[in-house]
């Protein structure tokens, strides 16, 4: 009981101290710099990205100030990956707003209140999944709902930023794609001036991307447009800016919302912690295969739950791993992660120092910085990918694009179609399994009778199943069974080789029971082979391995076949399962 005690003593601890794995390794001066280092460019990036996707969110550009300080740090303490680099992302901003635009329309003061709680919700279901080591429930979203919906996602995002592109005041329609028609239609309203400001900065962060990679095209691009703005009285012109970004650090505040409205966020602070936990791991994953670090599912979980958490009661919103500056952090040398927490300070002192440089920043600047940061999530190979591998993936995921886009902004039906799609298309294929009559072959190995063209017994049959038994195929292993006594009228033995099955529910058990009792009312003899010790199990505790005879199971189908005819003698014909027989 004690050593009981201790291990989870031992583990919680280290749940909570994760960073001990290398905060020694900053005693060496070269892994210092090159996380200092690594730190300050991914701030260069971080700081306009951050003000672009708050507002993608609906929140003030400052709003993503706020969680790319704390957030950005906690999240590196307490989480496995040295690389990941956490803050305001383009897929959780998208799901923020489409989450929070009802109660904008019916309480537009306290949006910021809502956008927080939001992020304290969705940081109480990852701590918690991670603390109750739950992290497997994120496989729910398969690869092709998330691929699906990241195109789709993509796509709404980009759209939504043409109004700031264009200089047009945006009309909102019941549905996304109604908004982009009320754009294109509003398109002779175009504001000159901002559209010259918008492709400018298009221009600037695909040209620097693409000739002068290693510098932050959009660090640049800020400067450039911002400096441009001032001094050629953009806001004079018509052009929106930034505005007034106020100085100084995030105070602590506990969001004040009305209960019922919690409620109805539920479902969006679970879809965001699903699909922002995916983001993040899916980072994590693609730069520990690099570095051979050990990752946890389960302590990523805990790092970003407490991240999101901090940033809710210090102003922020939600937040997850990201794409784009990982691979900066990576690729900039970080070793581990005080290359982060040097990122969060540095935000923190543009914060007290530096904001009064943002005001002329133009909206439609901050608008090309998203629409050019999504475009690289727009991928349709991984969807054609799917699809060669196995069409029901392929369906999946085209299902879940259309879904997402046309029910925008209700996006979080696109994700549960996706669930429900893969749940239910996985049931349809395991609810009819493998099931052939094998026989010996040249190479000697049992192989399909059918497919080989071999000649098989009129009164021995062994029957391969490839596949689990239960609730939802147990009927058509019984099905298949009798089909086979059917076709086969002089059939005396039968072997059933379960060496596929790796779960066995009461629905299949009291399934393979009925078999038994109908082939002993039949007269044929029934024996199991290659059964493995799960199963065994199952049927010693329900009593069905005593009701068929524990002498009715092998290890191995020959063996059943030689214990068939010492029973049986010259009754059967066993020649073409012991000897490759060709019809």
């Amino acid at each position: 009981m004690a050593n009981a005690l201790i291990s989870v003593v031992s583990g919680w601890k280290n749940r909570f101290t994760p960073f001990l794995s290398w905060i020694s390794e900053l005693k060496d001066g070269k892994t210092l710099k090159a996380d200092a280092l690594a730190g300050l460019t991914v701030a260069l990036v971080l700081v306009p990205q951050s003000m672009a996707y708050a507002q993608l969110a609906g929140l003030p550009p400052y709003v993503g100030l706020y969680a790319s300080f704390l957030p950005v740090i906690i999240a590196a303490v307490f989480g496995s990956s040295r690389q990941m680099a956490t803050g305001p992302v383009a897929i959780v901003s998208l799901l923020t707003a489409a989450a929070l635009e009802p109660l904008a329309i019916a309480n537009p003061e306290g949006y910021m209140a809502y956008a927080a709680i939001l992020a304290f919700m969705v940081g109480i279901f990852q701590l918690s999944l991670g603390l109750l080591r739950l992290g497997v429930l994120v496989d729910f979203l398969s690869h092709p709902v998330v691929v699906g919906f990241t195109n789709a996602a993509a796509i709404i995002i980009a759209s939504s930023q043409a109004s700031k592109i264009f200089g047009i005041a945006p009309r909102k329609g019941e549905h996304h794609y109604e908004t982009v028609w009320h754009i294109v239609q509003d398109l002779p309203q175009t504001h000159f001036t901002t559209l010259v400001m918008g492709i400018l900065s298009i221009l600037l962060l695909v040209l620097i991307k693409k000739f002068a990679p290693r510098l932050p095209n959009v660090l640049i691009t800020v400067v450039i447009c911002t400096l441009a703005a001032y001094f050629l009285g953009y806001e004079a012109r018509g052009g929106e800016v930034v505005g007034i970004v106020p100085s100084g650090l995030p105070a602590f505040k506990i969001p004040e919302v009305e209960f019922s409205q919690i409620v109805n966020l539920m479902v969006s602070a679970l879809v965001i912690g699903m699909l922002g936990f995916v983001e993040a791991i899916s980072v994590a994953k693609a730069i520990s295969s690099e570095t051979r670090q050990r990752l946890s599912a389960n302590q990523e979980l805990v790092g970003q739950g407490l991240s999101n958490l901090v940033s809710s009661v210090f102003q922020g919103y939600a937040v997850s791993g990201s794409f784009s500056r990982s691979a900066v952090n990576f690729s900039a040398d970080a070793k581990t992660g005080f290359s982060s927490i040097v990122t969060g300070v540095l935000v923190a002192i543009t914060l007290l120092f530096l904001t009064p440089l943002l005001y002329h920043l133009p909206q439609a600047t901050l608008a090309a910085v998203i629409m050019v940061a999504v475009f690289n999530l727009i991928k349709i190979k991984p969807i054609v990918h799917a699809w060669k591998v196995h069409r029901h993936d392929g369906f999946v995921a085209v299902a879940v694009f259309f879904t997402t886009v046309f029910f925008a902004p209700h996006l979080e039906k696109g994700i549960i179609v996706g669930v429900l799609l893969s749940l239910g298309l996985f049931l349809y294929r395991t609810m009819s399994p493998y099931f052939v009559e094998v026989c010996r072959h040249e190479d000697g190995t049992l192989r399909d009778a059918k497919l080989f063209g071999l000649k098989t017994s009129d009164n021995v049959s062994i029957f391969r199943y490839d596949g689990d038994l239960y609730f939802a195929n147990a009927g058509y292993l019984e099905g298949k069974v009798l089909n086979s006594m059917a076709e086969k009228p002089n059939l005396k033995v039968m072997v059933l080789d379960f060496e596929s099955v790796d779960l066995v529910d009461s629905t299949g058990e009291e399934t393979l029971g009925r078999i038994c009792e109908r082939l002993e009312t039949a007269g044929i003899e029934l024996f199991i082979a290659r059964a493995k010790k799960p199963m065994l199990d199952a049927f010693k505790r329900s009593g069905l391995l005593e009701k068929i005879g524990e002498d009715r199971f092998f290890r191995e189908r020959t063996l059943a076949i030689r214990r068939a005819k010492e029973l049986m003698g010259d009754e059967i014909d066993v020649e073409p399962i012991l000897k490759p027989i060709h019809i």
